[in-house]
């Protein structure tokens, strides 16, 4: 896991302005993605899930080592062949999905469409169909649930995601009367970070058995099953990780023969090997709050906030103050770290005991690589952007 000292940021960053900055090790990633890969049970494919970090130099250094990309939008496909090249391979999901997304699909060569709804269905064939080709396809299910140990639950409850578990007989009836589409199985990304590897291998065991009786029943010809991502990471513990080689030992036997098995993840590869670095601007106590006020905030790192936890972070001294009045400082405090937005939201700590902060301080935010810049609202006030460095020789 990054964790960088105060000079090697001060090396990196412009001078010029207060510092803020997200580092990037492309190195740690790449060995991150070979391990998990090596890990799964043979012949199972991963697939890096872009929506987590879709950064250029990601998807470049990622493309040697993972089966291809998952995309959930038309402007991650064209991200992805820009970065990546025009022949890696792409498979889509989302909920919704257009006319003109069907038609770039098929005009980019993305490998197979995640349909999550009869609708999606329609459009899907009629474009397809109107192309003069066949697009092979999965059906995205819902499961009845409950399903338990998850931070985010996508199925198993009443959600946007997915056709619900009831109604997959009659999507495979009227999948039939759409000859422009090619049936290839079933998609599941049921639960999202589930730091439980043993009940994710269950999980994924049960949603594999549906796929085969459901194969079974309606005489298909079952050749892949998706079971999504969702390996947990553990923002209160950064040393923590998810037994990957305990989930695929779990799910070896289940998983012997055909269908190919399938997996997409993101959170799990990119947030370890990233940091997010913010100048600390000022210092204030009110109503006897301690508050650091960073160059920064929510509008670049969103996921403290869209998660309201405390994210891990270190201090990292600077012992330079450029003014001739005394530097403020804080001891053995509990210090809320905030952004410079204009909202009492902008928090990426509450109270969080501090040996000792001062204004000119660095504060290093720890796993930043998923779902931080990619979900946040950048150009809120119109601050300034932060700097984006990437380390290491796949970042040549």
């Amino acid at each position: 896991m990054l964790k960088p000292t105060a000079a090697q940021v001060a090396a990196l960053v412009d001078g010029d302005r207060p510092v803020c900055a997200f580092l990037h090790d492309l190195d740690a990633l790449c060995r991150q993605a070979r391990s998990m890969i090596g890990a799964l049970p043979p012949g199972a494919e991963l697939f890096y899930a872009v929506k987590a970090n879709n950064a250029a130099e990601t998807l470049r250094a990622l493309a040697p080592h993972v089966a291809g990309f998952e995309v959930a939008s038309a402007g991650e496909i064209l991200k992805v062949r820009a970065a990546a090249g025009p022949d890696v391979r792409i498979i889509m999901g989302g909920p919704v999905r257009t006319h003109a997304d069907i038609a770039l699909l098929l005009a980019q060569r993305v490998e197979r469409l995640h349909v999550e709804s009869v609708q999606m269905l329609r459009i899907a064939n009629a474009v397809a169909a109107e192309a003069g080709t066949t697009l092979p396809i999965l059906l995205r299910v819902n499961l009845a649930g409950p399903v338990p140990g998850a931070t985010l639950t996508m199925g198993g409850v009443a959600t946007q995601f997915g056709i619900a578990q009831s109604d997959i007989p009659d999507a495979l009836r009227m999948l039939k009367e759409c000859t422009a589409l090619r049936f290839d199985g079933f998609h599941f990304h049921t639960v999202s970070n589930n730091r439980d590897a043993a009940g994710h291998a269950a999980l994924c065991t049960m949603e594999l058995n549906l796929a085969r009786a459901w194969a079974t029943e309606h005489g298909l010809d079952l050749r892949i099953v998706n079971l999504g991502g969702g390996w947990g990471v553990d923002y209160a513990d950064p040393n923590w990780r998810f037994d990957v080689a305990g989930f695929a030992r779990a799910l070896a036997s289940a998983s012997a023969g055909a269908p190919a098995l399938q997996f997409e993840c993101g959170r799990i590869l990119a947030a370890y090997h990233a940091v997010y670095v913010c100048e600390i601007l000022d210092i204030k106590t009110v109503h006897g709050r301690a508050f650091a006020l960073l160059r920064g905030g929510s509008h670049h790192f969103r996921l403290p906030s869209s998660w309201v936890h405390d994210h891990p972070f270190l201090v990292l001294p600077r012992d330079a103050w450029p003014h001739p009045w005394p530097r403020p400082e804080l001891a053995n405090t509990m210090l809320t770290l905030t952004g410079e937005l204009c909202t009492p939201k902008d928090v990426l700590a509450r109270n969080v005991p501090v040996a000792r902060a001062r204004i000119g301080d660095l504060i290093c935010f720890l796993m930043a690589g998923a779902y931080g810049w990619e979900i946040s609202h950048h150009d809120f006030l119109s601050h300034p952007h932060p700097e984006r460095i990437y380390l290491g020789e796949a970042a040549a």
